[in-house]
């Protein structure tokens, strides 16, 4: 047969299998579309036969079926495997944690577990106390947020929890209720005067949760210590008295890299990093990552990153997801299961001067963060008291 004669009998095919394809009143809806189409001629060349393939995997045919690969009456088609449907993503309540049970995952969240044993398998119970310094030169990413919070979780658990605002912008101050105008001291007069940091911790009126307050003047304590000695050692100095008196200090650090951020890394014994859910997220992770290698090597040997927490996480964008496997896929280990959702009431707190767990303790924030903060402390004992 000719390429010519070959051509004509399969458009003469394809004319026959549009004119079977039409709507009849003796084909019945549930029809299989194997029973509609007939057997296909022997002299159909593979052209033909590759690009009906790919028609029938986007369900582009002509008798209406749908994308999963059902007609428009909700039949499934007969000519090879039945599908099976996604899970839907996950959302709100639906945060995976270390105490829920594995939930339905669609195929990229099964991609990121697969990436990793159990988002990093089974995690050590960190000794007590923890400085923790709560970082990420990216702004926006939910640092102050996680660090009121996850403070405010973990003090709900008994464990004593100081909150030490190094931000300029005092958010995590105003976000526990302080009014930074009534404060004596501050600290500014910690770092710059060396101010006993006993004199500067304020309660929040939250059991087992004290704060460390900022002012807007700690955004020129940087020019003013700069010909200062020992500069990048202030903090950890000032907390060295303080600290058997706590389980966990949280540091809260400005968006930047600045002198203030490496007192926060000199005097912490571990870094926890927001990483929003973002398609930046994980740009400027690798200059963290060099700065936290200079602190080891000159200031604070064993500083390291040991937590990462995925913020603002949105089930129903694929870029969420996306965002959740890449981080997870670079730090396996650090990378925590529960994730904080993008919530209105998480935004809200803070005007009201309370965290979450105060302000809506049934939200999905709250909820979250609670999560976190037992993952976070794995069971450890409480010491101080």
């Amino acid at each position: 047969m000719t390429a010519i004669e070959s051509r004509e009998t399969a458009v003469g095919y394809d004319a026959a299998d549009a004119s079977r394809n039409e709507p009849s009143a003796a084909v019945s809806p549930s029809a299989s579309m194997a029973s509609i189409q007939g057997p296909v001629p022997s002299d159909l060349t593979e052209e033909h036969v590759a690009e009906e393939h790919v028609a029938e995997e986007h369900g582009a045919d002509e008798h209406g079926a749908d994308e999963h690969g059902a007609d428009e009456h909700g039949d499934e088609r007969g000519d090879g495997p039945p599908r099976v449907a996604e899970a839907p993503t996950l959302s709100g309540e639906d945060v995976p944690t270390a105490d829920d049970p594995p939930p339905k995952q669609s195929s990229g969240e099964r991609a990121s577990e697969a990436s990793q044993p159990e988002a990093g398998g089974e995690r050590p119970t960190r000794q007590l106390p923890r400085v923790i310094a709560v970082a990420n030169q990216k702004g926006g990413v939910g640092k102050t947020t996680t660090t009121v919070n996850l403070g405010a979780s973990l003090a709900l658990l008994g464990y004593r929890v100081l909150v030490v605002d190094l931000d300029p912008q005092g958010n995590a101050t105003t976000g526990l209720g302080v009014d930074a105008r009534g404060i004596q001291h501050s600290m500014y007069d910690v770092l710059l005067n060396e101010t006993p940091m006993m004199d500067c911790i304020e309660p929040v009126g939250i059991e087992n949760l004290f704060v460390a307050p900022a002012t807007l003047d700690l955004a020129g304590v940087e020019q003013e210590l700069f010909s200062a000695i020992s500069r990048e050692l202030r903090l950890k100095r000032a907390l060295s008295m303080v600290v058997d008196e706590y389980d966990y200090i949280m540091i809260d650090c400005p968006p930047s890299l600045g002198l203030i951020t490496i007192n926060a890394f000199a005097a912490a014994t571990e870094i926890l990093v927001p990483v929003q859910c973002e398609f930046y997220a994980l740009e400027g992770l690798t200059q963290l990552q060099r700065i936290v290698s200079l602190v080891q090597r000159n200031l604070n040997e064993t500083l390291e990153i040991t937590t990462v927490v995925l913020t603002m996480y949105d089930g129903r964008t694929r870029l969420a997801e996306d965002v959740a496997r890449e981080v997870r896929r670079h730090f396996p280990q650090q990378t925590q299961r529960t994730m904080i959702p993008r919530t209105v009431r998480l935004s809200e707190a803070p005007s009201f001067g309370q965290p979450i767990t105060s302000f809506d303790p049934t939200s999905k924030g709250a909820k979250a963060y609670r999560n976190l903060a037992k993952e976070v402390s794995n069971g450890a004992q409480k010491r101080a008291g």
